[in-house]
């Protein structure tokens, strides 16, 4: 696999630096997830639990390992600095400095291993007046500048779903990571990596702040329209919702020719791009109307790869997604046995690599479940020293 050569000790929480981690994990990285001895990551217990098993943990963190820890013990941080030596790249995703105030932070690793790739993950990052700042996948919305260009025009700023600000940057610390282990691979030099959630989200705002320092224009919310094109929209079907994007004048005239009204692609209001998108209302009305009397099938059958070839598509759900047949031909739904609640599906590996595919191999890990196997293998620690660590609740 193509990181099957390489070790991460991951000391991350929740979701954007576990799926840092994860996405590593599924490329073959051998990834030891270290949690706080007794309860371990939050995301054990604020998801929801099937047949009292965390399965978004487990599905988070799957392909790792697991240990236990408290790297704030002196024999905690000991063990941590053993363990760094055998360690290519360290992630972790607390405040910045905290690693610092403990005593294993960046300056004070590096020297018992000078090709360590120490990667820090956070809201705002480890620098500037709001460094220290408490960040959440919204506070990283609303502050990279996400939720001012998300909603409807006449309502407020919207989130994207899920976890989308965390998502981002846990995607763009792999990216990271990567580039410094080329960089290692050339100079044998590791390096500190520092990734901030609101420069992630920053630099994905579709050009805006290159637009308005030009021009001073203001980027509008506009619900599912785009700034540029019409129509391009989500509309309403008899059994559901799907989206219409028509980029062109010739994708207009297959649109409204399968509409039954090739007459709309030669009206003068609506012939050219900029007549659209001054009308957007009107022509969406249009398009509107006409999807409210199919199905959202019917519309794909008319509009879809087998009829006009309209870019649409429908808005899936979860649970239509789960059967879909690209999905399951992409492999990215996998079921996976877990010993009390059977199998459980998880996404597949999101990247496919000819030579070094990635490769779902297990579950998450029970905390603590690898503890000693990690200990005893990698620091020779007997059954004598692991017994101490646990009466001092350092593991």
């Amino acid at each position: 696999m193509a990181l099957g050569d390489v070790r991460v000790l991951d000391l991350t929480r929740v979701i954007a630096g576990p799926f840092c981690t994860t996405l590593l994990a599924d490329l073959g990285a051998e990834v030891i997830k270290v949690e706080l001895p007794g309860r371990g990551d939050d995301a054990r217990y604020g998801y929801p639990k099937i047949k009292d098993v965390p399965v978004m943990f487990l599905a988070m963190n799957r392909n790792k390992k697991g240990i236990t820890l408290d790297i704030r013990k002196p024999e905690g941080k000991d063990i941590l600095r053993r363990l760094v030596a055998h360690c290519d790249i360290l992630v972790e995703n607390f405040a910045p400095g905290t690693m610092d105030e403990w005593g294993v932070g960046f300056q004070s690793l590096q020297p018992l291993n000078p090709r360590l790739i120490y990667a820090a993950l956070s809201g705002f990052g480890q620098s500037g007046p709001y460094a220290r700042r408490t960040s959440y996948d919204i506070i990283a919305q609303a502050m990279g500048g996400l939720m001012a260009l998300t909603g409807f025009e006449d309502g407020p700023p919207v989130r994207g779903g899920g976890s989308l600000g965390d998502f981002i940057g846990g995607t763009f610390l792999a990216v990271a990571i990567l580039a410094a282990l080329h960089h290692r691979d050339r100079t044998g030099q590791g390096q500190f990596v520092d990734v901030s959630n609101m420069d992630a989200i920053f630099s994905m705002l579709d050009g805006w702040p290159t637009i308005h320092a030009l021009s001073g224009r203001m980027p509008p919310r506009l619900g599912n329209r785009h700034p540029f094109t019409a129509p391009y929209d989500c509309y309403a079907a008899k059994d559901g919702y799907l989206v219409i994007g028509v980029g062109n004048s010739q994708l207009f005239a297959q649109l409204v020719a399968a509409m039954g009204k090739p007459e709309l692609a030669r009206d003068p209001r609506f012939k050219s791009s900029r007549g659209r998108l001054e009308r957007h209302a009107e022509i969406n009305s249009i398009v509107g109307d006409w999807v409210a009397q199919h199905t959202v099938d019917e519309v794909m059958d008319i509009l879809g790869p087998n009829g006009a070839n309209v870019p649409c598509a429908p808005v899936m759900t979860v649970d239509r997604l789960i059967r879909d047949p690209q999905i399951q031909a992409r492999e990215m739904l996998v079921e996976v046995e877990h010993p009390s609640a059977g199998p459980i599906p998880v996404w597949g590996v999101p990247f496919k690599l000819s030579a070094t595919p990635g490769h779902l191999r297990h579950l998450g890990p029970e905390l603590g479940q690898h503890t000693d196997e990690v200990l005893k293998g990698l620091l020779g620690l007997g059954d004598q020293e692991l017994n101490h660590l646990r009466s001092q609740q350092v593991i």
